[in-house]
């Protein structure tokens, strides 16, 4: 079976959703149903049961997998071994962070990485912190700079690299906003806030919200991302909570600022993560060693 078709179905067997795995395959979704359709009539057996509304692997299906998934890891593993007998690991790896991430802390973890393996290509794609896991998830990147959950799933792999405080923030600019921050007691229940949409920082904000007992928040908007947050902020639109380091290197840092005395919040835990079952890939590997 050719390596393309095991790739689709392993990503298939994450996303459980053919439109997915064919727009990251950049395949039709015809093209996809052929592909997984010729590996059942080799096999004999069906992998997938699908219907209009959803697709389940089959017990076969199941064990399918994990073939597919160390024939992989076995072919890339071969390729390396016929590489120059291992003296420079080749090929791609593609890692997921946030906007701040790409500048904050992944340009040392790539300097290092780079030193020891300088024919690696590196693809990178940004987005919202809260999406990391998904993405290493759904196969869509090897590794992502991502915050720790409360509950890690065991299918993820996690490598911590520091500790990210957070703040409450709000703008300095003259506004209704910053008046009432500014007053001995915060009215916090007519306070607009800004939040995260999802994530580890939302239900920091909402464990931070409840001990005040002001009932509920006077929710402005929901962002992805905290850039956007602090963005919101700086602009006068309300009060939310964001990490220090994103604060730190925003291009409206001087327009926003810290409150104190409002309350601990718990810093997040940062780190690199993986699939578990894709740990020991050579690429991913070397990386991990390298940091």
């Amino acid at each position: 079976m050719e390596q393309k078709s095991l790739k689709m179905f392993c990503h298939l067997a994450q996303t459980l959703h053919f439109g997915k795995t064919a727009e990251a395959h950049h395949v039709s979704a015809s093209t996809l149903s052929r592909a997984i359709q010729r590996i059942e009539t080799e096999l004999g057996c069906e992998l997938l049961l699908r219907d209009n509304r959803s697709v389940v692997l089959t017990e076969a299906g199941q064990q399918f997998l994990q073939f597919a998934q160390q024939q992989l890891a076995q072919w890339q593993s071969l390729q390396l071994a016929l590489n120059d007998q291992q003296t420079q690991l080749q090929g791609k790896l593609h890692i997921f962070c946030s906007v701040t991430a790409a500048y904050s802390h992944l340009p040392s973890l790539l300097d290092s990485f780079r030193q020891q393996h300088p024919l690696v290509e590196i693809m990178l794609t940004t987005g919202d912190a809260a999406d990391a896991f998904e993405q290493v998830q759904q196969q869509a990147v090897d590794l992502a700079i991502a915050v720790k959950p409360e509950t890690l799933s065991r299918m993820f792999h996690f490598q911590a690299l520091a500790q990210i405080p957070l703040a409450v923030i709000a703008p300095t600019m003259a506004c209704q906003v910053q008046q009432a921050v500014n007053q001995s007691v915060i009215p916090w229940a007519n306070i607009p806030m800004i939040l995260p949409e999802h994530g580890v920082a939302r239900k920091r904000f909402d464990y931070w919200y409840r001990r005040k007992q002001q009932g509920k928040p006077n929710i402005y908007a929901t962002v992805a991302g905290h850039e956007a947050l602090v963005s919101m902020v700086a602009l006068g639109c309300g009060v939310g909570i964001a990490p220090k380091v994103v604060v730190e290197n925003s291009p409206v840092k001087d327009r926003v600022q810290y409150l104190e005395g409002v309350g601990d919040i718990a810093p997040f835990e940062l780190g690199i993560c993986c699939l578990n079952q894709s740990r020991e890939q050579s690429l991913i590997q070397a990386f991990l060693r390298a940091i």
